[in-house]
């Protein structure tokens, strides 16, 4: 045996269980730090060939694993914003370099120009809802745009449907032809009037007049104008022709209406879409004008809060109570997660020990859940960090002995020419 080679062999002690306090240092440092994933050191030998006789020692070599697929503790927060995956997969991030990585820490607020980014400057990256329900690319980054909230600043949705649901007095007198609504003349006269407030394509209010005229004992003219267009201080006449005029039968034996009435109307909004109007629930009894008249749609309305489902569906809540889809969050996962390469602002990249990236929703193909409200905790364990420090500590001192005596042997060698 060399006495060289057993100084190099305790040298090669030190120095592995110096990378093993390394990383001690590392995890008691990060064990606050939001997804942070346990670092350990695995120690392999290093065998010198050897002859009958004659041993060479060897040495130890280390590697560094990084224990990613390790769940942590989820820490509640008051946040809605702050992300935890709850199982298997990753949030898939943007850096300032348009790269692209994987990450557990969760802790995203708005910037300046409302994306979502982290307390180490990545971006969250999910589907836009824009070009309808978003299908996850399986085996790629593609489509993925960085969620943007404060793009949604105000939402407008013009109407496009409303309903009415009321009862046309059987009782009520039958209005002669020539005063019907549909005529628009100053005298023109009607059994029965409501009216709806729809909104056009900026989100305007737009006011329409219904009126119900009874023109025979079964038989009754539904009339729409826009109430812009009426005269002052009065209805009619209107200033422009109806939006709409249609004719409704009842059955006399029941008060519904017959199979072959119109039960729905077509028309334009003034500066909006087009717009049906259900009357499928109208009747005609021996009862009061009781209406109730409904539209969808909503005028320019700022967002009051973002909830992130458990789906990782990205909605944006509106003042008026309009909920709308915005993005969708996906997952990734490898094959191999504790193979993956870790790299500063505690992110993850590809290597080809880790396999193929797999993208899918979340709750869906073996990926987890995303909790919003909540934070993934370092998965580190401090009992046992300093554990492992007095191990190192220990053997990193009993090395130097080893170095020690083989420098002292060296010593007495020299000597023996004296």
């Amino acid at each position: 045996m060399s006495l060289y080679g057993m100084m190099r062999t305790g040298v090669s002690g030190m120095s592995a269980q110096a990378n093993r306090l390394s990383t001690v240092a590392d995890n008691i440092a990060n064990s606050n730090t939001t997804g942070y994933k346990r670092s350990t050191t695995e120690f392999s030998s290093l065998v010198v060939p050897n002859t009958p006789g004659y041993y060479n020692s060897g040495g130890v070599k280390t590697s560094v694993r990084y224990e990613v697929s390790k769940q942590g503790v989820l820490e509640y927060t008051t946040s809605g914003n702050d992300l935890a995956v709850n199982g298997n997969g990753f949030f898939i991030v943007q850096g300032a370099g348009g790269e692209t990585n994987l990450v557990r820490a969760g802790s995203f607020v708005p910037d300046g120009s409302g994306r979502l980014v982290n307390a180490a400057g990545f971006y969250l990256m999910g589907y836009n809802y824009a070009n309808g329900e978003p299908n996850a690319v399986a085996n790629g980054f593609n489509g993925l745009e960085v969620v943007n909230v404060g793009a949604y600043e105000l939402s407008v949705t013009p109407s496009t449907n409303g309903s009415m649901l009321a009862n046309f007095p059987s009782t009520a007198e039958i209005v002669p032809a020539d005063k019907l609504p549909s005529a628009n003349q100053a005298d023109s006269a009607y059994s029965a009037k409501s009216s709806l407030v729809v909104f056009d394509n900026l989100g305007s209010e737009v006011l329409l007049d219904v009126y119900m005229a009874k023109t025979d004992d079964s038989t009754w003219e539904v009339t729409i104008y826009n109430r812009g267009d009426a005269s002052a201080n009065t209805s009619f006449p209107y200033s422009t022709a109806p939006l709409s005029t249609q004719t409704v039968n009842f059955d006399p034996t029941n008060g519904r209406l017959t199979d072959a009435s119109i039960k729905e109307i077509q028309l334009t909004i003034p500066g909006g879409r087009e717009f049906t109007f259900d009357l499928g629930n109208v009747t005609q009894l021996a009862a009061a004008f009781d209406p109730k008249l409904t539209a969808d749609g909503n005028g320019p309305s700022p967002i009051e809060r973002v909830n992130i489902d458990g789906d990782g569906t990205v909605s944006a809540q509106y003042a008026n109570g309009e909920i709308k889809a915005l993005y969708r969050i996906p997952l990734a996962a490898v094959p191999s997660p504790d193979q993956l390469t870790v790299l500063p602002g505690n992110v993850y990249t590809l290597s080809p020990e880790s396999g193929a990236v797999r993208l899918g929703f979340p709750n869906s193909s073996g990926l987890g859940t995303v909790v919003s409200g909540a934070l993934e905790g370092s998965n580190v364990d401090i009992a046992e960090e300093l554990t492992d420090m007095i191990e190192s500590q220990r053997n990193y001192t009993a090395n130097s002995k080893v170095f020690q005596t083989g420098s002292e042997l060296l010593d007495i060698l020299v000597n023996l020419k004296r």
